[in-house]
Parts: structure tokens; sequence; C-alpha cells
């Protein structure tokens, strides 16, 4: 009984010496881009202060793997050191940098990460919470035909963006499909829209009546390329006006065909008249 008090007693004493002696500081010194983006990366270093004391021992840093970010396969989530030595070589702090995705449906705002120190020669975990501020940077657009020529087969997009943010590179790209041909290049380089402002895109097509789908790509404060696909209804009823008139063109192919026979019967009259004044000028010739 007497031995079992005793080794509590140490226990107890040796935790109490630890966490005296021992006293890390956690400092998030850099969040890379700020805000963050959901659905992208944002690369976060942390420094842990206070470690210069050998009574730490070996310590290990970590930033611990929930909501609202994720790691990549085989990303190691500790930063271990040897507190004394680390000191003594280099500096008396730790820089502990990561490279995290942030989760696609984090909220706007302040989301909680969560950072622990362990240390070797003992049980007690130190935890500490940061802030990682994000902002849903994601634009959205409206699309539509804005006008079709069936003649030049000239088609006009138009862009609006009904996102708050302003973004920049906008460039438009229909990609291969069924249900429109391409003539030319399929992707225009726009450049930047702001909030609540449209911009259009020419191409050179022939569309079916129906959908087809469109990628828009952007670049938002110079992050990272993101890409929205949107899909496009062309009616043909809206630009009945720019197809040739076939009445016009049955009218034209008849005249034509006129002007071509009438043509050939003047033709082959004169020559026939030639060939008369021939035969009489033969005959003359004859009498004399």
């Amino acid at each position: 009984m007497k031995k079992g008090v005793v080794l509590l007693i140490c226990i107890l004493f040796s935790f109490t010496f630890i966490s005296a002696a021992c006293s890390p500081t956690i400092s998030l010194i850099n969040q890379d881009p700020y805000p963050a983006i959901p659905g992208e990366y944002v690369k976060l270093v942390f420094q842990v202060g206070n470690i210069a004391d050998p009574d730490c021992s070996y310590l290990n840093f970590e930033l611990s793997e929930k909501y609202p970010i994720l790691f990549d396969p085989n990303t190691d989530a500790k930063i271990g050191v040897d507190a004394g030595f680390y000191n003594r070589d280099y500096s008396s702090f730790l820089i502990a940098p990561y490279k995290v995705r942030v989760d696609e449906d984090a909220l706007e705002g302040d989301n909680p990460l969560e950072t622990k120190i362990s240390y070797s020669n003992s049980d007690l975990t130190f935890l500490k919470e940061f802030n990682l501020y994000v902002e849903d940077s994601k634009a959205d657009f409206e699309v539509h035909i804005d006008d079709y020529s069936y003649t030049t087969q000239e088609m006009v997009v138009e862009i609006l963006n009904i996102a708050e943010s302003d973004i920049e590179a906008l460039t438009i790209e229909i990609p291969k499909q069924n249900t429109i041909q391409i003539l030319g290049t399929n992707r225009v380089v726009v450049g930047d829209l702001d909030s609540n402002e449209y911009t259009t895109a020419d191409f050179t097509a022939i569309p079916q009546e129906g959908e087809f789908s469109m990628n828009i790509i952007y670049t938002y404060q110079t992050v990272a390329r993101r890409t929205v696909t949107k899909v496009v209804d062309f009616d043909s009823s809206y630009f009945e006006n720019t197809k040739p008139d076939t009445s016009t063109k049955v009218i034209t192919y008849v005249i034509i065909i006129i002007v071509i026979v009438f043509v050939l019967w003047w033709y082959l009259r004169k020559r026939k008249s030639k060939r008369r004044e021939y035969h009489h000028s033969r005959r003359g010739s004859a009498r004399l």
C-alpha cells in the first residue's frame, strides 16, 4: 500500500516538474492564402517556442487532421525535435510547416484548428486551438446565347458574373460534344470580370437544338485556376431571322436558269444566223 502511494506521488511530482520546467508556446505565424479557399490547399506555418530546456526531452508537435482540413496520403502530421540538443545546435524554437487541403464544405469565417504537443518522457499533452479563416471564393455565372447567325455561323455567348467576387483571366471553353460543332478555336480568353458585370465571347459553331456544356475557367485573387461547368440551351426559334430565305433562293435559282437559257438561245440563234450568211455568200460566189 505504501509503495503504491509513493509511486503515485512520484508520478504526480514528475508531471508537475515537467509541466513547470517545460512550457512550450505555439504560434500560427503564417497562413497562405488568406483567406483559405474551400477545396484548395493552404500553407500553415507554426512556431513552437520555449523548448530550450532539456527537461522538455523529445518533443512532438502535431496538427490534428480534423474538419476543416485534410492531409494528403502519406503526410506525417507529427514533427519532432530533441529540445535540449536542438537549442544548443540551432535555436530555441521549432518551425512546423504544413500544406493541407481545406474541406470543400468548409464554412465561411473562422474554423478551429487543433494542435498538440506531447513528450517522450511524459504522458502529458499540451493542446491549443487556432482559427483558420475561410472564405468561399467560388464564382458563379449566368450564361446564355446572345446571338447566332445561320449565315456566318457566328455565335455570341454572354457571361454574367453573379458572385460577389471579382475574377481575373476569364477563359471560356466549349469541349467536344455531339450537340455542337466548333469551327476553329474552342477556347476564348476574355480577361478580367468584376462582380455583377458581363462580357461576351465569340465562337464559330454549328449548334444543334438543345443543350451543350461550357467550361468557365477563371482565377480568384491570383491564387489558383478554378473551373465552373455550365449547361447552355440553344433554341433555334430565337434566331430564325438569320436563316437564309428559301423562297428567295428558289427565285434566284429560277432567274439564273432563265438567264442561262436566254444566253444559250441567243448564242445558238447567232450561230445559226452566221451559218445562213455563210451559205448565202457561197451561193453568190458560185453564180459568178
